[in-house]
């Protein structure tokens, strides 16, 4: 037992990362099920509708970062009352929202079908958003609640194995609808009932590991400090949904769903980056609450070379073979120009600034910061909004990456910086230092990949073939690097994993 919980951290990561996987294959998958029964503006309006619905987390008012950061300290304590109080308080509130986003969920189908040019018949859109709605409101009735103790108690594989299983059915059931009733309602419906399977299961573990008394007396102070974590919602809402909500105003359904099959990339990587974050998180939770600066420090270090290793290698391929894998994805659709290798560069950047601030994201969550970090949220969507809103009009795809990037570097710097609030003893400098080192290591990969290598045409040979040879190039460019300026970070890795 003792062994496991050592290892727990790797199982998480390693759970997280087939998650991804399957996710990704999911990505691929069904869209270009989607786009070859149905076409770009059916993949255009259900890549909408589904950003639209998102809509409601800014409801939630960011209540899932204060949830795990409130549930550290009794987990490490073994306080139960304080658990159950939490887990009752949660519980209550994600099914008002779900209350809620049942109520929005029919406005939104009333409303979307008449503000929006789709093209489609007023009762195809109505029904597609009422299908579409329900995943979401199966998670904020009866899911978020377990899932938010299976995380901050380090059972993320719990999360990760469950969601791999319903992603590999739906994809199954995905397959067999269309051959057998090629109807894009049907296709969602199936999707959006094997999510019943997420409460069933984390219930079922919940109530074997833990002894949550749900009667628990709710703690009111709780659900008060999640407007301390609203500006942090709202922003991450306005990086995840701003640009196809602005794309569906400014242009059309098929220039959404160019946007939309670029962002299988980005949102495959990010999601990979987020597994192995996210299965790291707890421990620089656990740490934080433990007081202990030194040790907290360095374990920031090796957060931060993880994170950068695993952005700047997958992030800097993928700038190289994204338009080339569009174009070989999208080679029998013609009913939009899904050729746009400067979005996709563009794109593939402001995904990497993003990530590349994670680890003292989650550093400031995991410390309950929401507050503090109220005002940089706020200035981060702002920029986002307000630029891309002046851009898109002229430059569509181009104006609203623009403005994402502008905002995440603003967010970065000022993150970075707010982390030396936390971790009195951390030097500032050595973030920027590690940006560099990393950047011009990978300017000179991609120098030599220009020089050596010919771009990835459009077919899966030359593009695997490419593809291998950019990880070989850059794998052994980063190991060099990493051997000469992070020596450290590797030996506690390589003693990590020997044990």
């Amino acid at each position: 037992m003792n062994m496991f919980k050592k290892r727990i951290t790797l199982l998480n990561i390693i759970s997280n990362i087939i998650l991804q996987f399957v996710n990704i294959l999911s990505w691929f998958i069904i869209p270009k099920i989607i786009l070859s029964y149905f076409g770009s503006s059916v993949n255009g309006l259900v890549s909408s509708i589904s950003q639209f619905l998102s809509y409601i987390s800014l409801v939630e008012g960011g209540v899932t970062s204060v949830v795990m950061a409130c549930l550290y300290k009794p987990l490490i304590s073994k306080d139960q009352k304080k658990i159950s109080s939490i887990m009752k308080t949660s519980q209550l509130f994600y099914r008002k929202i779900g209350l809620i986003f049942i109520a929005y969920s029919f406005i939104l189908a009333i409303i979307y079908p008449v503000v929006v040019n789709t093209g489609y018949s007023y009762l195809y859109v109505f029904t597609l958003v009422i299908i579409l709605s329900f995943s979401l409101m199966i998670q904020y009735m009866y899911s978020l609640t377990y899932r938010n103790l299976l995380n901050a108690s380090k059972k993320v594989y719990i999360i990760s194995f469950t969601q791999s299983l319903i992603l590999i059915l739906t994809i199954i059931l995905s397959y067999i609808s269309v051959k057998i009733y090629p109807n894009i309602h049907f296709l969602k419906i199936i999707s959006g009932l094997l999510f019943i399977l997420q409460p069933v299961i984390y219930s079922k573990y919940i109530n074997k590991s833990f002894d949550i008394d749900f009667n628990a007396v709710e703690d009111k102070h709780l659900i008060k400090q999640r407007w301390n974590g609203f500006a942090i919602n709202i922003a991450a809402f306005i990086h995840n949904c701003t640009d196809v909500s602005l794309l569906t105003f400014f242009t059309n359904l098929a220039t959404v769903s160019i946007y939309s099959v670029y962002a299988i990339v980005t949102n495959g990587l990010r999601a990979i980056i987020n597994a192995i974050s996210s299965a790291i998180v707890p421990t620089i939770g656990i740490t934080y609450a433990s007081e202990n600066d030194n040790k907290l420090n360095k374990k920031m270090d090796i957060y931060e070379y993880v994170v950068f290793i695993a952005v700047y290698f997958s992030f800097t391929i993928a700038g190289l073979l994204i338009t080339p894998f569009v174009m070989i994805y999208t080679k029998d659709i013609t009913d939009a120009n899904y050729f746009q290798p400067l979005f996709g560069i563009l794109m593939i950047i402001s995904e990497a600034l993003y990530l590349l601030k994670m680890p003292h994201l989650n550093l400031a969550y995991s410390a309950n910061k929401f507050k503090e970090l109220s005002k940089y949220a706020y200035i981060e969507a702002t920029i986002n909004i307000v630029v891309s809103v002046c851009l898109v009009y002229n430059y569509g795809l181009i104006g609203v990456t623009i403005g994402t990037i502008v905002a995440m570097i603003y967010r970065m710097i000022t993150q970075v910086h707010f982390t030396k609030r936390l971790i009195k003893s951390r030097n500032v400098a050595t973030y920027y230092k590690k940006i560099f080192i990393f950047s011009v290591t990978t300017i000179i990969g991609v120098v030599i990949c220009a020089l050596l290598i010919p771009s990835a045409k459009f077919n899966i040979i030359s593009w695997i073939t490419n593809g291998m040879i950019y990880s070989a190039i850059f794998g052994i460019l980063y190991l060099v690097m990493s051997i000469i300026f992070f020596n450290d970070e590797l030996n506690y890795i390589k003693k990590y994993l020997k044990h």
